[in-house]
């Protein structure tokens, strides 16, 4: 059974952030005694994202998990992980102080943060990214990560 609360009707009980910082949680009671909980996330300026093609869109960060969750999710062991990824990625794009940003760096910037928490994932990732077409490119990757060790 589903119930729908006003949440003009209710009190905080308690508030908290998150562990990754990206919202604030608040547990309410309703008029009517009932508990339940909100999720309050800080709601950013839009991004335009220019894509390789010239096409504009707006950024959505929920598609950039998506993408994410597709290509590398199987190389974290939760939904967690792979939504701290994500979060990361997103603070470095809205750092760059700009309203339009592109499809690259994007992507580097999820490269960059896959670089230093899953080398695996890192690897697949910048395969289906930078679209590695033989094994040295590979190679080459592989070469890059670990002269950064």
């Amino acid at each position: 059974m589903e119930r729908s609360f006003k949440i003009g009707d209710s009190k905080v009980l308690e508030s908290r952030e998150t562990l990754d910082g990206t919202m604030i949680r608040r547990r309410r009671e309703s008029s009517d005694g009932h508990r339940f909980t909100t999720y309050e996330r800080i709601e950013m300026p839009p991004l335009t994202v220019t894509k390789r093609s010239g096409n504009k869109e707006i950024y959505d960060r929920d598609k950039l998990l998506l993408a994410v969750r597709r290509s590398v999710g199987k190389f974290f062991n939760s939904e967690l992980e792979v939504e701290e990824v994500v979060n990361k990625a997103s603070d470095i794009l809205y750092s760059y102080g700009t309203d339009e940003i592109t499809s690259k760096q994007i992507g580097e910037a999820v490269l960059d943060v896959l670089a230093k928490v899953n080398e695996v994932a890192y690897v697949r990732f910048a395969s289906v990214f930078r679209e590695f077409k033989t094994l040295e490119d590979f190679e080459n990757i592989l070469k890059e990560q670990k002269k950064k060790k």
